[in-house]
């Protein structure tokens, strides 16, 4: 493959992805590949070729119509075309120019549905993000919870604690106590991706969204407790909230995978296990290359 691409560079044919990988471009005139980053999360589609007879203008002016499409009601089937014509526009955006959230929110709002993150993350990986995560997190959680049992130290009585209500919990509540169990077991706190709240306003939690690069805000109700779908969950990225009534935790980190997939972002370093639990074991995305910590767990789940 690495030599098939070499003469596919030697051709000259046009390809963004291959452009953007190629040393070769330093030698010309054109500007360098530094500060573009390669592929490092299996991506599929990386950074595709713009769609035949398209370019960058005609693509432009479908966004601009975008901005009034994704206000009208009703209107999904339309939205959901527009957003499947200037995928490669909007990855050429994402990849090479690196804008802000906020900014990226304001050019594409249509993108930061639940629907169009989970479509998105179609169009980079072709897989299907919630089913994917869902049915290997489900089908784990059995022989986690063996292994969370035998956790010793500060660790194993944190997820003790977590686990005491578990078999009261609905589906949702015991997702989301596995993956708050999977973070300690990984030695990486939870508090590091998620913030829990109690019985407070929306408007104080959002105070707290200042200096916050990339959480899960939780708020839950005293008279709901054990219920998932109970309070308000949102996603904050780089001060900005950019995903709102995610309805449980685990739904969060579901949507919070497809749009660092879709904003082409690095994972936060002080949890990068859980993340790459996430990634090549749950979903199977570059599941042969893990880290020797996560390697460990998956043979204690294939034992």
């Amino acid at each position: 493959m690495a030599n098939y691409r070499a003469k596919l560079r030697c051709r000259q044919l046009a390809c963004p992805e291959l452009e953007v990988n190629s040393q070769r471009r330093q030698k010309s005139n054109e500007k360098g590949p530094k500060g573009i980053k390669r592929p490092k999360k299996a991506e599929v589609n990386y950074l595709p070729l713009l769609p035949f007879g398209e370019t960058k203008d005609t693509l432009e002016k479908e966004r601009v119509e975008l901005l009034t499409e994704v206000k009208k009601k009703n209107n999904e089937k339309i939205v959901a075309e527009k957003m499947d014509k200037t995928f490669s526009y909007r990855r050429l955006q994402v990849v090479e120019d690196c804008p802000a959230v906020q900014d990226f929110i304001e050019s594409w709002p249509a993108l930061f549905s639940e629907h169009q993150i989970k479509e998105e993350f179609r169009r980079i990986t072709t897989l299907h993000l919630k089913g994917t995560f869902l049915t290997k997190l489900d089908f784990y959680t059995p022989k986690l919870l063996k292994i969370f049992g035998k956790k010793g130290g500060v660790a194993g009585s944190t997820i003790k604690l977590m686990l005491d209500s578990f078999s009261e919990q609905n589906v949702e509540g015991r997702r989301d106590t596995i993956i708050r169990c999977l973070m300690e077991f990984l030695g990486e706190s939870t508090e590091e991706v998620i913030k829990d709240y109690q019985d407070v306003s929306k408007d104080i939690v959002k105070d707290d969204y200042a200096g916050e690069l990339m959480k899960i805000f939780v708020v839950r109700n005293s008279a709901a407790q054990g219920d998932a779908n109970a309070g308000h969950v949102s996603i904050v990225i780089e001060e900005t909230e950019v995903q709102d009534g995610c309805k449980s935790v685990s739904n969060a980190c579901i949507l919070l995978m497809g749009i660092i997939y879709a904003m082409n972002l690095v994972y936060p370093p002080k949890v990068k296990y859980t993340f790459e639990v996430f990634q090549k074991l749950f979903l199977e995305l570059n599941s042969q290359k893990v880290s020797p910590k996560v390697q460990t767990l998956r043979f204690k789940l294939l034992a």
